[in-house]
């Protein structure tokens, strides 16, 4: 029997009609394991994922195949972007046993969890010979199973152990950070490695704030050459915005055509800051149009943001965004067909497969004459009019709750940044769903879906990034509420989740007991939960004036820092809030009776210090620290600029405030 069908996971209901009596996760299924002597098949991947459409078409769905794993197995289905504390322990065995990782993931465990064997996608033959082959070694050598399994868990449970050494962070480790990272970086096509390439979203963010801090044009030139080359690639969708997970090569020019709400959400921030640095047109443009995309592609009924778009379309991997000459022409005449398939680079040879070619930005755009802007613009909505008319991909529409609170920050700053009204509307609803559906008796819960929240508890990451929102919604809207939301959440992932020497466990010490507490201090797709937890304590410190707060950043950060003097590309966040903590940060409060258009809050927005706090309104206000007895000078509205609740002189003018700030840029 099936037991899929009432799932809340829309990657679970994707296999709630194979032929293989699929188990969720839970103590059950590993009861009936034991009940019946058979080791556990655990299948872990998710709802965008190609490979794993592929596994399920090939295998999933063959009865033959269904009949082995229902008579030898009991089958678990997870979900990874709702069990992320499942999928890292089964991740750090198969990484170990295989040395790579990715999805779908396969796993046999005995009935006790401990993994024996792990792999990812298996064509169905070499599918089903594994099949064979385990339950053969279950059935005549279990004790080998068994010491094997043993073994992986010891092994795995020193790789996810807590308590390496510590060092403070320091400007030395950031430089060199940043200088290794320009040792490693794509001189011709921008970003880091070959081919997939993955957008270095968190490592960007970093060098933006090192520029800041350093005035290294070297960090700067580093984001602009990889921005700029993103955009004008296949990576980004030419006609509705918005960035696919990777791409195959190492150009930018044929995309892995799925869409994540964390890579735009982070990337987003990106090209946020990069036009408040640079004014450049292009990261403005960008920016706005990923907000858009957040908003029209990823947005709930409810106002929360959905995970994902497909890679597929009715089974074909980016049948919804390719192109043909011909079909250009089609849609748009001869005379405008040719000149689109100029700009996109739509050739009768094809970048993509059968000849079509994926669209990308051949020449500047957004400083061209307004003429052709016009027929740009033109061109783009009758291509999106009619790429509508196509199938189009499967949503996945579940809210995770960290990446709902990277895309609430990264709107929020964008929101501040450019005076948008929508985007400041659209981070005050989501952080709204957050706060009403996903805390659940002073704690959060990992997802929701259709308005109703799930089982699965937070964990670490989702605290710190939901915390680190509540705190930007603070900022956006000078409302107490949100900080006061923000401590609750860190109070409980410090009473929860912290470890004995500053670092922290992905789990809380309530959770359910896997066969290893995961505890990963490492950047991946998203920031890791230590990372987004200090980012959101240093926040709050700034925001509150609570130094204990501050403490624990800063220990936690020393936990990390001996991986960011080491291996810079994979603590890009941790990176980036230790520029922050070592900047400051600073705290710009400014008493105002009216924030939304006073000239001295745009200028604090545009021209702040890395991780900057900025809170405007009328002096004293409830819940908000930083406007605590700050009166204004002589009835004007009046800045305070501020480090460590220590403050420059107040100043009245938004020329002196910019100047203020500049001086703290200079240093």
């Amino acid at each position: 029997m099936n037991r899929l069908g009432s799932a809340t996971s829309p990657y679970l209901l994707q296999h709630a009609d194979n032929p293989v009596d699929w188990w969720p996760w839970g103590d059950e299924a590993f009861a009936e394991a034991r009940r019946r002597d058979v080791p556990v098949l655990i299948s872990v991947g998710y709802a965008a994922c190609h490979w794993c459409h592929v596994m399920a078409h090939e295998s999933f769905e063959d009865e033959a195949v269904g009949r082995l794993m229902n008579d030898n197995f009991v089958s678990i289905k997870v979900d990874r972007e709702e069990r992320p504390d499942v999928d890292a322990v089964y991740m750090t065995a198969t990484q170990a046993m295989t040395g790579q990782g990715g999805w779908p993931m396969t796993v046999f465990a005995t009935p006790d969890g401990q993994p024996f064997f792990c792999g990812t996608y298996f064509p169905k033959a070499n599918f089903v010979r594994l099949l064979d082959s385990v339950t053969t070694a279950w059935r005549e050598q279990r004790d080998a199973v068994q010491r094997q399994g043993a073994a992986v868990v010891e092994a795995i449970g020193g790789a996810q152990a807590v308590g390496g050494p510590t060092t403070p962070l320091t400007v030395d480790i950031l430089d060199t950070a940043a200088l290794q990272l320009a040792r490693e970086y794509d001189e011709r096509h921008g970003g880091f490695g070959g081919a997939p390439k993955f957008p270095p979203h968190m490592n960007l963010l970093f060098l933006l704030r090192h520029h800041q801090r350093t005035g290294s044009p070297t960090s700067l030139e580093l984001v602009r050459h990889t921005a700029e080359a993103m955009a004008r690639g296949g990576i980004y969708d030419q006609l509705a915005g918005g960035f696919a997970r990777y791409s195959v090569d190492a150009t930018w020019t044929v995309p892995h055509f799925e869409k994540m709400l964390y890579d735009n959400a982070l990337l987003l921030r990106v090209y946020t800051h990069l036009w408040r640095l640079t004014g450049d047109a292009l990261a403005g443009r960008v920016a706005a149009e990923t907000a858009a995309f957040l908003l029209d592609g990823l947005g709930t009924p409810e106002g929360g943001l959905a995970s994902a778009l497909d890679a597929d379309t009715e089974g074909v991997e980016g049948a919804t965004y390719a192109w043909t000459p011909a079909q250009l022409r089609e849609v748009l005449g001869d005379e405008d067909g040719a000149w689109a398939a100029d700009l996109f680079e739509v050739t009768s040879d094809g970048t993509f497969e059968h000849g079509a070619s994926v669209l990308r930005l051949a020449r500047d755009i957004d400083d061209a004459d307004p003429a052709v802007v016009e027929r740009w613009e033109r061109v783009r909505a009758r291509l999106r009019a009619a790429r509508d008319e196509r199938p189009q991909p499967s949503r996945d529409d579940k809210v995770v709750a960290s990446w709902n609170g990277l895309a609430v920050t990264a709107l929020a700053e964008h929101a501040m940044i450019t005076d948008d009204e929508v985007t400041a509307l659209a981070a005050r609803r989501t952080a709204e769903v957050l706060a009403e559906r996903h805390m659940v008796d002073g704690r959060l819960r990992r997802v929701s879906r259709d308005g109703m929240v799930g089982e699965p508890a937070g964990v670490l990451e989702d605290y710190g990034a939901v915390a680190e929102a509540f705190c930007a919604v603070h900022q956006l809207t000078g409302e107490g509420r949100w900080l006061d939301l923000a401590g609750r959440l860190l109070d409980a992932a410090l009473t929860h989740f912290a470890a004995s020497n500053g670092g922290f466990y992905d789990t809380a010490d309530d959770a359910e007991r896997l066969v290893t507490r995961p505890a990963d201090p490492t950047d991946n797709a998203t920031p890791s939960g230590l990372s987004a937890l200090v980012a959101a304590l240093t926040t709050y410190a700034a925001l509150s004036g609570e130094p204990s707060y501050r403490e624990a950043a800063e220990a936690a950060l020393a936990t990390v820092a001996p991986i960011v003097d080491k291996h810079p590309r994979f603590t890009g966040y941790a990176a980036a809030v230790g520029e922050a903590v070592l900047s400051g940060p600073y705290e710009i409060a400014i008493v105002t009776d009216e924030p939304a258009a006073d000239p001295l809050v745009r200028a604090a927005h545009r021209h702040a210090p890395p991780g900057a706090v900025v809170v405007a309104g009328g002096p004293d206000q409830p819940g908000v620290p930083l406007l605590a007895s700050r009166p204004k000078l002589d009835g004007a509205s009046t800045a305070y600029v501020c480090r460590g609740f220590v403050c420059d002189r107040p100043v009245t003018g938004a020329g002196e405030l910019v100047a203020q700030l500049q001086g703290i840029r200079g240093e």
